[in-house]
């Protein structure tokens, strides 16, 4: 049995939806965070994917952009997170809307 392209799309579907389910449902910062982190690695293996099916470079070349968005998202996101967190004391996302000014 060989594992197709088919399969590493219907994975990274599931991968997808799991982190979208997550992000939907979860009000922790830090696990929305992770959630969002998996949808970017579910986009990565259909790149991936794409591209071994076509025999091209491409989806190579477009994972690696996404892997640079992805680190400077991490950056950024954590450093906020942690901003909040000292200020707050939580990581809850629902009294956020509060903080303006």
């Amino acid at each position: 049995m060989t594992v197709t392209a088919a399969w590493y799309l219907i994975l990274a579907a599931v991968l997808f939806t799991i982190g979208g389910a997550g992000l939907l449902l979860r009000r922790n910062a830090l696990v929305m965070f992770m959630c969002i982190e998996l949808m970017l690695n579910s986009v990565n293996l259909t790149f991936v994917a794409a591209g071994r099916a076509l025999g091209n470079l491409d989806g190579q070349l477009a994972v690696l952009f996404v892997m640079v968005v992805a680190a400077a998202e991490v950056t950024v996101g954590l450093a906020i997170i942690v901003m909040v967190f000292r200020k707050r004391s939580t990581a809850s996302v629902d009294g956020l809307s509060g903080m303006r000014g």
